[in-house]
């Protein structure tokens, strides 16, 4: 679960003031989000899903923020067979300790993530795409839209489509959140202190799916095509 403080925004402009003060040809050049790689899983594109989701007809009561500095700005929005928001991504590295990600790379990890494998383990960020959901909350809770662990996620950026699962829960005022591995295949900077993309990621979960097992990444792609497939024909 990633918290971001207003403290690491006071870093973030104290190293913009620094970048200011250096000369034309030594400013640094690391955008957050990298171009993607024209990622397309399963059949439905990207064009056909967001043409779907236009306007929203909210189920949060209120909405949430993309970080703990910003103001409130996305409502979870409702569709028939689905739920979606659109948000930033903050890359999250909880779970299994792996090079990618560990205390040492992440400095808000926790070794644990709300769902786990179907071997009793947490999941593997650095491996499995999973999209964090915020708390059960006044705001909303995900349970009561029919969402629960493993349900199958069609992530949108870039004109690229991911499926990913919902693996991990949140802060519960705040949005915008997946796993290293769901950043990195959509050519995004997984780095889990400074990646992750600032807007433009739309998340569609579908309601009462479930990928099996919830680390199979194939099964959440198969499932998430049918259920894309499903999605338009019923929008």
């Amino acid at each position: 679960m990633r918290r971001r403080t207003l403290a690491l925004a006071t870093a973030s402009g104290a190293a913009l003031l620094a970048a200011a003060a250096l000369p034309a040809t030594a400013q640094p050049a690391a955008p957050r989000a990298t171009p993607g790689a024209g990622l397309q899983e399963g059949s439905v594109s990207a064009a056909d899903l967001l043409a779907k989701l236009k306007g929203c007809s909210q189920l949060s009561n209120g909405k949430y923020r993309t970080d703990e500095e910003t103001s409130a700005t996305v409502p979870v929005c409702g569709k028939n067979g689905a739920v979606f928001w659109k948000a930033d991504m903050d890359v999250d590295c909880d779970g299994q300790t792996t090079s990618k990600c560990n205390a040492d790379t992440d400095p808000w990890y926790q070794d644990d993530t709300a769902f786990h494998q179907s071997n009793g383990k947490p999941l593997n960020a650095e491996k499995l795409p999973y999209v964090v959901v915020p708390s059960s909350s006044g705001i909303w809770d995900y349970a009561s839209a029919g969402i629960k662990g493993g349900g199958v996620v069609a992530v949108i950026y870039n004109n690229q489509v991911e499926y990913a699962v919902v693996g991990d829960t949140g802060p519960d005022k705040i949005i915008g959140e997946a796993s290293y591995a769901a950043a990195k295949n959509l050519g995004i900077n997984p780095d889990p202190e400074n990646g992750g993309a600032d807007s433009g990621v739309t998340y569609v979960v579908f309601k009462n799916s479930k990928a099996s097992p919830i680390e199979s990444h194939a099964d959440a792609v198969s499932r998430g095509d049918a259920l894309a497939k499903k999605f338009l024909q019923d929008n």
